[in-house]
């Protein structure tokens, strides 16, 4: 029996969890670095992944197949196409960066007795590799039942995450006007920020659940590999209505997670109350999930209903565009800024996957690491920033530059990146999409593009009033980064640049993979209209 690489790539950072957890009260500096190194062996293993993919070979390649559970026809297979494994290697990169900037966001305000049973530095680190682990592993399964399970079980630590360590910034924020102080209105928000995304991803997740078990029961199989083959030899056939009821409860929970107009209301709250890493984690990592699985699941099950489907999807990834980019030029708050403009671009990832173009897919799967990466930049140096000043106030910054010029140099770029400027590895992802869109779509293609105008105003206006202008008596003493921020941010920076100038590499790689998704809804690229000259 082979190795099975992919089980290991997920096993070890839950592992790692289980180690950093377990580790005294008084070690918070060992558990980091534990975290760290189990983060690293897993992007070792991650890069292993990525090199013995093939593109132009299986679909499915580094398969493991295991019975789990038969009564339900419940088996445990993985495998990864060229979607899958860019965004495993994605999940895998980012996560020692997490670590890295959060390294001190858990630590106690205060001492702390070292006996006592709960250990917040321990605890923050390992469900950070709990995350991963789920994550991971949802990118990999081939089983519908698997996949559910993992889709769901995310929620657990993400919640945790969101709710027990805040941003400590918020407390200031809140000070002068709340009633019960500074640090009761914080812990209330963080609460209420938690209990939001748990209930919106539950709901979503428990009407996916209703149609995985009407899939079963038309299919009798949750095996993505055996239901492709039974629909290719003609011995499965879904009811039309039979299939877009399927196709409608689990695109639900995956708009949910996108987040897609109007299911995204959760995403600002969330990311406005985390800490800095977490909210990466909750929008550079976890919520790929959801549109990876339209690619993977809503297209190849339900090629027919997700055909039906789409002019009222791309007008919903519209408004998310627009609705997004609006609401972020109006925002007071650096981070609820960034959550926005998340929302914005998740709209047009959903946009280029439902355009049922190769030059739309492909631009939407690029769209994911890259929005993954710069998104990681620009939140993490403005979680630097935020922890030096202590608020995510607009209002409370100015003349940043002056004091601290490698921070606004590199929150710059971060911004420039988020509006897909030419030679930013955004800017691929973006012109992909939107030239794969105006192909079939061209009223389509037009309208999204004023998202382009917004995001330049929304990143401009920001780092003009953080940034340029008189220095603030609160921000004259402010530090530059140090080696350990410049370590987070410097990889990152450098593969916007390699990306944006270079994105063979990716493209290669997701090229065949779309190939495949195209075929499952029989679709193909729109000829010309006008033909070229002889």
């Amino acid at each position: 029996m082979s190795f099975p690489l992919l089980t290991a790539t997920a096993v070890l950072p839950a592992v790692g969890a289980i180690v950093t957890a377990a580790v005294p009260a008084a070690r918070r500096t060992a558990a980091k670095w534990l975290a760290l190194l189990f983060s690293l062996a897993t992007l070792v293993l991650a890069a292993i992944v990525l090199v013995r993919f093939e593109p132009g070979g299986d679909r499915y390649q580094l398969t493991e197949s295991h019975a789990w559970i038969a009564d339900f026809g419940v088996r445990y297979e993985l495998g990864v196409d060229g979607i899958g494994v860019a965004l495993l290697a994605l999940t895998a990169l980012l996560i020692p960066f997490v670590i890295l900037a959060g390294w001190h966001d858990a630590d106690p305000l205060e001492d702390v007795n070292p006996n006592r049973r709960w250990r917040p530095t321990q605890g923050f680190f390992a469900l950070i590799l709990m995350v991963e682990a789920m994550v991971i592993l949802s990118f990999e399964a081939t089983d519908v039942f698997l996949f559910y399970i993992l889709f769901e079980a995310m929620l657990i630590p993400m919640y945790f995450l969101i709710g027990g360590f805040g941003d400590r910034a918020a407390p200031a924020q809140f000070a002068a006007t709340a009633a019960g102080g500074g640090d009761e209105a914080a812990a209330t928000q963080r609460s209420y920020a938690a209990v939001k995304f748990l209930l919106y991803n539950l709901v979503g997740g428990l009407i996916m659940l209703a149609a995985v078990i009407g899939l079963y029961v038309v299919a009798g199989s949750f095996s993505l590999a055996e239901i492709a083959e039974a629909r290719a030899n003609g011995s499965l056939t879904m009811a039309t209505d039979t299939e877009r009821w399927l196709f409608l409860g689990f695109f639900f929970a995956f708009a949910v997670k996108a987040p897609l107009w109007p299911l995204h209301t959760w995403l600002p709250n969330a990311m406005g109350e985390a800490t800095a890493p977490v909210a990466v984690l909750i929008t550079a990592v976890v919520d790929k999930v959801g549109t990876f699985a339209m690619l993977r699941f809503c297209l190849q099950l339900f090629p027919e209903a997700s055909k039906w489907a789409t002019p009222v999807i791309l007008v919903l990834a519209l408004i998310s565009i627009v609705y997004g980019a609006l609401l972020a030029v109006g925002q007071r708050d650096i981070k609820r800024l960034i959550a926005y403009a998340s929302i914005s671009h998740f709209g047009f990832i959903i946009m280029g996957i439902f355009a049922m173009t190769s030059q739309g897919q492909s631009g939407a799967t690029l769209y994911m690491v890259n929005h993954g990466i710069s998104t990681a930049a620009l939140m993490l140096v403005a979680g630097f920033l935020i922890t030096r000043r202590g608020s995510r106030l607009i209002a409370d910054y100015g003349g940043v530059q002056k004091v601290a010029p490698v921070l606004a140099g590199t929150f710059l770029i971060g911004g420039l990146a988020t509006l897909s400027l030419p030679g930013l590895s955004p800017f691929v992802s973006e012109f992909l999409v939107l030239v794969g869109t105006f192909s079939r779509y061209p009223v389509v293609g037009i309208i999204a593009t004023f998202g382009i105008v917004l995001a330049a105003l929304y990143v401009l206006v920001l780092y003009q009033r953080t940034m340029t202008g008189p220095v603030k008596a609160e921000v004259r003493t402010m530090p530059d980064l140090k080696i350990r921020e410049l370590v987070v941010v410097t990889p990152l920076i450098a593969l916007l640049l390699f990306l944006g100038v270079y994105p063979k590499p990716l493209t290669e790689i997701v090229n065949p993979a779309v190939e495949h998704t195209l075929s499952d809804v029989q679709k193909t690229d729109p000829k010309p209209e006008v033909e070229a000259a002889p």
